[in-house]
């Protein structure tokens, strides 16, 4: 690290960062209660704990999005007052979300030079602009079209867009919220080396992750919270996975969920010489072979924008295959009435829950009917048995463990913890005979997670064939009897999970293993 107190890009180091007594409260809620947090320059400082615990809500107060009620921020020892997340970025903090803040009708260079001053007043100079994102792109390895409209971009593009932003309003301080959610185990290795060579040329970063292993490989001290307070700090040389997995739920944690071994049953979904094209009209999937057996679980594993999500939308209903089939239980069920589908006994675990999973503003109760809201019990004759709904909704949110306040309660008021529990309600209590589950627990805590796993786990002891669709090589590796790679819409190859290593996977994530074959 030099001495001049400027980081390589010329822009001032943040030398040390303090949270001072931060309390704010929401209606009902103590989200944060006399937190202390402090980042050295040069350091990546690990923010743990459970949804709900605070870690977003102490990350958009430093941001300027929400104001706290008491204590102080102060940088290098000054206080400042952050009131909006224009102050922030001036102070040289920049905060990469976990749900991100991009127009999709808007092309990735209009998103970074959104709300930025330029020399021609009004006028934004979009070319300056993507030549910057080319050249940032290229040096960090986050390669995008500047011309691409968001809408158009995977979920793993749409964070390289976030952490581009963020570098190119020149910030000091990164808080990185999630941001290896997406990626390869190769492109971490390559993502953390340049996290590295930030802390090293003086950045200061603040890593927000649920994934443990990846905490204790990249950050250099761990803070924890639970229920809005910190009940640990320490350098993370010091800790264990399972020391801060305690930490965080407050009791001990099943680190890996034992399943028995698959003893095979008849194949309860099939899917034969698939093709289906992408919102832009190119190939998305391209003759897709896959078979499920009942009572097994095939982990999909890939990269964000390989097909992973065409394929689910087929299979449900929601996408025209272009050719080949959908077997479900031997029966044609391609091209299907998702609603026939459902009658069937598919049923399906969305990879955006509030986009595809959930209506945000209805309550509880209505969002566990949604699929049900024009058959009996729940309704006769156009009529609403609302009797029947409380029955079904008091016994869903008691089997399912969901925390709300009532059964009225807006899903929007709900963490992320507990509308992916909703949903696994919903469609859990079907007894569905297929069950595809697309990344079911990004961006959930450790104990959402584990409780995922469990009730996954659960479904396949019944009989169930689960499809599970994944980014998160541990949870693949974990829950699976087969995984099948894809890339670029083929099925690189399937292993058993026993003989598999997340080495092999990455690399026909990759396709670099197809390559090898070829040769």
């Amino acid at each position: 690290m030099n001495d001049s107190g400027l980081l390589p890009s010329g822009i001032k180091r943040l030398e040390l960062i303090e949270m001072l007594g931060i309390v704010k409260r929401f209606p009902g809620v103590l989200a944060n209660n006399n937190i202390d947090f402090d980042v050295k320059s040069g350091e990546i400082h690990a923010l743990l704990g459970e949804n709900g615990a605070g870690k977003s809500t102490l990350m958009k107060i430093l941001y300027g999005l929400y104001h706290f009620d008491k204590g102080e921020i102060r940088i290098d020892g000054n206080p400042v007052n952050i009131q909006s997340p224009s102050d922030a970025i001036s102070l040289g903090i920049g905060m990469i979300h976990q749900h991100f803040m991009l127009v999709p009708t808007l092309t990735v260079a209009e998103n970074v030079a959104l709300g930025l001053q330029t020399s021609r007043g009004p006028f934004t100079e979009i070319e300056a602009v993507s030549r910057r994102i080319i050249e940032l792109a290229g040096v960090y390895g986050l390669q995008v079209d500047p011309d691409v409209y968001v809408w158009q971009l995977s979920v793993g593009q749409q964070q390289r867009v976030e952490i581009i932003k963020a570098l190119y309003r020149g910030a000091a301080l990164l808080i990185l919220d999630e941001p290896t959610a997406v990626l390869t185990p190769q492109e971490v290795d390559e993502l953390f080396v340049i996290f590295r060579q930030m802390a090293s040329d003086g950045y200061a970063m603040i890593f927000i992750s649920h994934k443990l292993h990846e905490v204790l490989n990249i950050t250099d001290r761990v803070t924890v919270l639970r229920d809005g307070q910190v009940v640990g700090n320490r350098k993370t040389a010091d800790t264990t996975k399972k020391d801060l997995a305690n930490l965080m739920v407050g009791r001990e944690i099943l680190m890996a969920p034992g399943k028995v071994p698959f003893e095979g049953g008849h194949i309860r979904l099939s899917i034969k010489d698939l093709w289906a094209e992408s919102d832009r009209g190119t190939q998305a999937l391209q003759g897709i072979n896959v078979d499920i057996h009942s009572g097994e679980i095939l982990g999909l594993a890939g990269v964000s924008g390989n097909g992973q999500t065409e394929l689910a939308e087929v299979i449900n209903g929601l996408r025209p295959a272009t050719r080949g089939k959908v077997m479900l239980d031997s029966k044609d069920v391609t091209n299907t009435q998702t609603s026939t589908l459902i009658k069937g006994g598919i049923s399906y675990i969305p990879e955006e829950r509030m986009r595809d999973g959930m209506i945000k503003d209805f309550s509880v109760s209505e969002n566990i009917i949604l699929r049900d809201v024009s058959t009996k019990p729940v309704s006769n004759y156009s009529f609403l048995n609302f009797k029947e709904i409380e029955q079904q909704s008091e016994k869903l949110i008691t089997d399912f463990n969901v925390k709300t306040p009532s059964r009225d309660t807006k899903v929007k008021n709900l963490s992320g913890g507990n509308i992916q529990k909703l949903v696994l309600a919903r469609e859990l209590s079907r007894k569905p005979s297929v069950l595809i589950a697309s990344q079911p627990t990004r961006g959930l805590d450790i104990g959402a997670t584990e409780y995922v796993h469990q009730q996954l786990l659960l479904q396949r002891s019944e009989g169930t064939a689960t499809l599970l669709i994944s980014e998160d090589l541990d949870e693949i590796l974990a829950l699976s009897d087969r995984i099948a790679v894809i890339y670029e819409g083929r099925i690189m190859g399937e292993v058993a999970s026993k003989d598999a290593t997340p080495e092999q996977l990455g690399l026909m994530m990759a396709g670099v293993a197809a390559e090898l074959e070829n040769q």
